[in-house]
């Protein structure tokens, strides 16, 4: 296995990421713009990556307020990162991005990032999976709904939604999700996930999972990226063409 480090800024192009969306019925707009992305961020590659040929799935994983900084080592205390230290393996590239001190996870900043990772790996987009807890809770909640058709699938653990419910539930309706929370966390409360699943299912989303720990409180990420039964829910997503 392999981890890489990228603690540098990095400068993003938007031109074609938008570009879709800025067409009229007579002709199409393009402007080429540049934002500063100051995002580090940690990159595992499974054994036999550098090796192999064929295109890798991408799980990127959002950590939580405790996280952010500077500091790399710390991305890797919780989540996917713990899994593999354990001694377990995951045929995925995992993407840890880390959130700068003092900020929260900004969707645009996230989708560039896995964008530019997207380009220049050899990573399926078909397979592109976003999970992250608390604080990455709610990035993986509001990044995937504003990109949607990024993803194949998420995995919110413990987070909340900054948008309303509503339109976020609205642009997920096709999304494979699987949520988790506790159910005595006091720090972000159970029924932040209660209130989306229903407006998911509501919206007629009929695959989202829904798991409640009835003894954990905000640490409901250990159990959760302990089971592989997780990766292996997450790997078998694909988005349809």
């Amino acid at each position: 296995m392999k981890f890489t480090y990228y603690p540098l800024i990095v400068i993003l192009l938007f031109s074609t990421f938008f570009s879709a969306e800025a067409q009229t019925s007579e002709n199409q707009f393009k402007e080429e713009v540049t934002i500063p992305v100051d995002l580090g961020y940690l990159l595992y590659k499974p054994d036999g990556y550098e090796k192999s040929k064929k295109e890798y799935p991408l799980i990127v994983f959002l950590h939580g307020a405790g996280e952010r900084g500077t500091d790399l080592q710390k991305v890797k205390v919780n989540g996917p990162f713990q899994y593999l230290k354990d001694g377990n393996k995951i045929e995925a590239v995992i993407l840890a991005p880390q959130c700068p001190a003092e900020t929260y996870w900004q969707p645009e900043e996230v989708a560039a990032l896995v964008k530019k990772i997207i380009k220049k790996e050899n990573i399926d987009p078909s397979r592109v999976y976003l999970t992250g807890l608390s604080m990455g809770g709610y990035g993986v909640w509001a990044t995937g709904g504003k990109y949607p058709k990024m993803f194949a699938a998420m995995a919110p653990v413990c987070g909340a939604i900054y948008r309303p419910i509503y339109r976020n539930a609205q642009h997920l309706k096709e999304m494979p999700i699987w949520v988790f929370h506790g159910a005595m966390d006091d720090v972000v409360l159970p029924e932040n996930s209660n209130n989306m699943v229903k407006a998911l299912r509501d919206a007629g989303n009929s695959n989202v999972k829904f798991t409640i720990y009835p003894f954990a409180n905000h640490n409901s990420w250990t159990e959760t990226y302990n089971n592989p039964e997780l990766y292996k829910w997450l790997l078998s997503q694909k988005k349809k063409s």
